[in-house]
């Protein structure tokens, strides 16, 4: 008897740390954007990035990230064009005011350099995005580095805007320590 409780206080144990989350702070983040206004390119960042990041470079089918930024965080160092961009015509910041991305899957290309399909979300419209990255571990320290577009009217931002390009840059930089 005394075996049978010994055994399973031991597989309650490789169960729960098997499935224990590693939690993870992150310690940097620049989320910057570019997009043609009227021909010439208009830059900006978000802030305030939240996230549950579970990477194994070992294990990519297990690999988690999950993450968000407040819409109304956006900058563009003018502040009448970031009123305008939390607007209904935008952004719609009171309505949505998360800008989401939960990864699907991960591909490992070479080396430091990788592939996620993520599912992002902006004003409640999701479109599945790859996204290339670079992703380095030092000590306890990781780094993520990616860039990929998105088309802004898939979203419902803007409109039909006739002086706005269609397609936009983003690049994520975060460092986490684990």
């Amino acid at each position: 008897m005394m075996k049978r409780i010994y055994t399973a206080a031991i597989l309650a144990i490789l169960v729960t740390n098997a499935f224990a989350q590693v939690k993870t702070t992150i310690t940097k983040s620049v989320i910057t954007f570019k997009i043609k206004n009227l021909g010439i390119n208009t830059n900006g960042n978000f802030s305030g990035l939240q996230a549950d990041i579970q990477f194994k470079p070992t294990n990519l089918t297990s690999s988690i990230i999950a993450a968000s930024v407040d819409a109304s965080s956006i900058n563009t160092d003018n502040n009448m064009r970031d009123t305008h961009l939390k607007s209904d015509d935008y952004f719609n910041v009171t309505t949505y005011p998360k800008i989401t991305l939960k990864s699907v899957s991960f591909k490992h290309k070479s080396g430091d350099n990788y592939t996620g399909s993520f599912n992002v979300t902006i004003k409640d419209k999701t479109k599945l995005i790859e996204v290339p990255f670079t992703y380095t571990e030092t000590g306890s320290t990781a780094v993520f580095n990616g860039s990929f577009k998105i088309n802004r009217s898939d979203f419902g931002i803007g409109g039909k805007n006739m002086i706005l390009a269609d397609e936009a840059t983003v690049v994520v930089n975060t460092e986490i320590s684990k």
